[in-house]
């Protein structure tokens, strides 16, 4: 084709665009579903604000999430997306007891997987398979809870075969001069339901030239030479990117699916394709009835992070430095729509926060059992604050999955604790252990359902010898004691009795000296 049938059929597009633009402008609203409501509400980026979590059948919630494509190792941008699902997930599931049903797509054929393999030397199955283990593996170390279903995009091509068939016959779909099937976004007038569509670069695009508008996508890729490619109608060839999830999640889920999430960046083309083809699929005007977005890990200056930028940071290097409560950590500090910017400082924060907790438990523990002396608890300010945090807790939750706020009052809760525990009058304390458990156990039990795993002593040692630490500290400390009451004190025992503290804490036991009490923790 000369130069001059290529200007001519790029302005036809580029007018069809404009047109299918100006009718986008008019957005389709949320249709409200009917159904049981709960008590959460959720964002909503087709109203712009929190509408009610309704779901069809009472107490149970149809998600599906898009999953990896599996051409390499994940790094932690692409954890944040999973950790913040998964926070959500175990929010919706411990807290509002409702059964959810995550069903995740495996994008195992794609051009990356094909550019790698040849590169590699390796069949894209061996390859993808690799990586799709290695995906769960790291998922698994960072405490990510395994969706119900997982599903590989090669599992379900008859099923896609059967979904594109269903569309060219109702014209939503055509079959174009290379064999390659495109979606027809501009006999669907409610395209752009999501977000504004942008105009593709109809330069770089090589197929725009079979395409009836540049904002047409590929449900079916005609095959290549040597390509991986199956059977169909139209010939050989491998499916389109978004018609993979619609069709795992429409033969699972059917014409309605409750909530389907991904990073910000899958809403346009990803999302809004998705919803496109799916509702003429379905002949229904409504798909998905809640998208959930999650905001991105970014570097300093909003720097993406990014395989092709080679910035990334990948799950097995970051778990060297920190460990998967601190990176969960991060994600509960913020809302799961913000973004996140990544650093060593950062991360610090994060660390800090897990280490306050931490140490707060272990002191409410050692308070318990008698082996804190010190402190003047108030109980009745430390039930109404621990009552308050209880609410304020629930509230966020309920409120689009608040967990910042949350945090913020945990630590505050934390706060007025550490100040009672830290009291330097000496108290009998037989009648106020009871608001101390109650505290301990709460932030314990609430940790544990956003995900924050705790290593307690009962998993770490047997009684036997925590009666050994417990005998040997008692010891340490009537030294420490003789020590300091001699003038000049015993600078010699002193020291050593330091010298055993930091050889305990190379042992995973935390020495805590204030004033003649000692008390200890597991790390």
């Amino acid at each position: 084709m000369n130069a001059t049938r290529v200007t001519r059929k790029l302005v036809r597009v580029c007018k069809r665009f404009v047109n299918t633009e100006t009718r986008c402008q008019d957005r389709p609203q949320w249709i409200k579903p009917v159904g049981h409501q709960t008590e959460v509400s959720v964002y909503n980026p087709l109203t712009k604000c929190k509408v009610p979590l309704i779901l069809k059948t009472e107490n149970i919630l149809k998600w599906y999430i898009c999953g990896p494509t599996v051409y390499d190792s994940a790094h932690i941008g692409h954890a944040t997306t999973y950790i913040k699902s998964d926070i959500i997930r175990r929010i919706l599931s411990d807290y509002f007891n409702i059964d959810v049903l995550l069903v995740m797509g495996v994008t195992d054929i794609d051009d990356k997987i094909i550019k790698r393999s040849i590169e590699s030397g390796k069949d894209f199955e061996t390859l993808s398979r690799h990586f799709e283990t290695e995906f769960f593996a790291d998922m698994n170390k960072l405490n990510i809870l395994e969706p119900y279903l997982r599903c590989r995009v090669t599992d379900y091509i008859s099923q896609i075969v059967q979904f594109i068939e269903r569309l060219i016959a109702k014209d939503d779909g055509y079959v174009a001069k290379d064999g390659s099937v495109y979606f027809n976004t501009g006999k669907y007038n409610k395209y752009g339901k999501l977000a504004t569509p942008l105009l593709p670069n109809v330069i770089k695009d090589q197929h725009v030239m079979y395409k009836k508008s540049p904002l047409d996508f590929a449900l079916w890729k005609a095959a290549k030479d040597n390509e991986p490619s199956w059977k169909s109608p139209w010939g050989h060839g491998r499916p389109g990117w978004h018609i993979e999830c619609s069709a795992i999640a429409s033969t699972v889920f059917g014409n309605s699916v409750d909530m389907h999430s991904g990073g910000i960046d899958l809403i346009f083309p990803h999302h809004e394709n998705e919803e496109a083809q799916s509702c003429c699929y379905h002949d229904v005007d409504q798909w998905v009835n809640y998208w959930l977005h999650c905001g991105h890990l970014h570097l300093k200056d909003d720097v993406k992070m990014s395989k092709s930028l080679k910035n990334t940071i990948s799950i097995q290097d970051y778990l060297e430095d920190y460990s998967a409560n601190h990176f969960r950590m991060l994600c509960l500090l913020s809302h799961y729509r913000k973004g996140i910017e990544f650093s060593d400082e950062v991360m610090q924060t994060a660390v800090t926060v897990i280490k306050k907790l931490d140490n707060f438990m272990n002191d409410c523990d050692n308070y318990v059992a008698g082996r804190f002396k010190t402190g003047e608890i108030d109980e009745n300010l430390l039930f109404t604050t621990l009552h308050d945090t209880r609410s304020q807790v629930y509230s966020a939750l309920a409120d689009d999955f608040d967990t910042s706020k949350a945090m913020h009052a945990i630590i505050n809760l934390v706060g007025i604790g550490n100040k009672m525990l830290h009291q330097d009058n000496i108290t009998s304390h037989s009648n106020n252990v009871s608001a101390v458990a109650a505290v301990s156990n709460y932030l314990s039990n609430t940790l544990s359902k956003l995900g924050i795993s705790r290593s307690t002593k009962s998993t770490v040692a047997s009684r036997q010898i925590e009666d050994v630490i417990d005998h040997f500290l008692n010891f340490r400390t009537t030294v420490r004691i003789k020590a300091l009451e001699q003038n000049p004190k015993d600078t010699v025992l002193l020291k050593e009795c330091d010298n055993v503290r930091k050889c305990l804490s190379s042992c995973g036991i935390i020495v805590k000296d204030q004033q003649k009490i000692t008390s200890w923790s597991w790390k």
